[in-house]
């Protein structure tokens, strides 16, 4: 997760929002870099139905805390730290459809579902999951 202050009340559901809106930037950026040579800001607006201002206030945030640059090109580029959270995000996103599609949920409801979960799911809860997910493939 990225960096959450322990904050009460309406800060803390700020924080938490924007936590989810930065995670949802670096896995979008992360699953388009691996279909894509190059990724632009116009591939991540096109992809999460954002419009491109959005998408660049996302963007400038992500520059501020490291995790994404950009290259002379315009191109967007993980940092090494926005590439190891993105990956861990787009683990819980896979594992967690699968497990719920395993159980009969049907794969567009489980998709959106475990989008929703992969940002607040506990790290000890996850690898609980990812291991009953292994153990019973």
């Amino acid at each position: 997760m990225l960096n959450v202050s322990p904050f009460d009340g309406e800060e803390t559901e700020k924080i938490m929002a924007m936590q989810e809106s930065g995670e949802m930037y670096l896995e979008t950026i992360y699953v388009l870099s691996q279909k894509k040579a190059a990724v632009r800001s116009i591939d991540v607006a096109e992809e999460m139905g954002y419009s491109k201002p959005s998408v660049s206030r996302g963007l400038g945030l992500l520059k501020e805390r490291g995790l994404a640059e950009t290259d002379a090109a315009g191109n967007i580029i993980l940092t090494k730290e926005g590439k190891k959270i993105a990956k861990n995000i787009y683990e819980r996103h896979t594992v967690l459809t699968e497990l719920l599609m395993r159980i009969g949920v049907d794969e567009k409801t489980a998709t959106e579902d475990a989008c929703r979960v992969e940002h607040y799911i506990s790290e000890k809860t996850f690898k609980a999951i990812k291991k009953h997910v292994k153990e019973h493939s």
